[in-house]
């Protein structure tokens, strides 16, 4: 990957409607290697998708909750299983497996309080391998971002 490619992908993070023709006036090589390098950059999965950014808010996501879970660690079969359930749920944007004081660091959007409370039944106290979850509500949000710094 050289700074062409570089260029492009920050431009695309900005604004991935980006028109071929902006981004070869701005990296300076015709629209024919633009097409090239992003077929390369999307086939080599380090584009690995276009989204729209949504606004939470506006879609009646009130609540945005920051979640350590910490697991019984019993057997691998429980741990894949609660590592699926989380990959599909759609409350669940976000799920890492890190190493600390918890198992897992998960973020989850509802639409109100009420709605994380009946998530946390579902997901959490239904569940007999989480040993606990600590929750801590976002107050406000002062920068979130998908933009990897290249």
């Amino acid at each position: 990957m050289d700074a062409v490619d570089q260029n492009l992908l920050r431009a695309l993070q900005q604004n991935a409607k980006t028109s071929i023709q902006d981004l070869a006036d701005d990296t300076g090589i015709s629209t024919a290697s633009v097409q090239r390098r992003l077929k390369a950059l999307r086939d080599a999965d380090v584009i690995r998708k276009e989204v729209a950014v949504i606004d939470p808010r506006k879609v009646g996501l009130g609540v945005t909750a920051i979640v350590a879970v910490e697991l019984e660690r019993d057997r691998l079969d429980q741990i894949n299983a609660f590592k699926r359930k989380a990959r599909e749920d759609p409350q669940v944007t976000h799920f890492y497996c890190i190493a600390g004081d918890a198992d897992f660091m998960m973020i989850v959007m509802a639409r109100d309080i009420a709605d994380y409370e009946a998530f946390t039944h579902r997901f959490f106290f239904a569940d007999k391998t989480v040993r606990k979850f600590r929750t801590s509500i976002v107050v406000s949000t002062e920068k979130a971002t998908l933009e990897v710094p290249i």
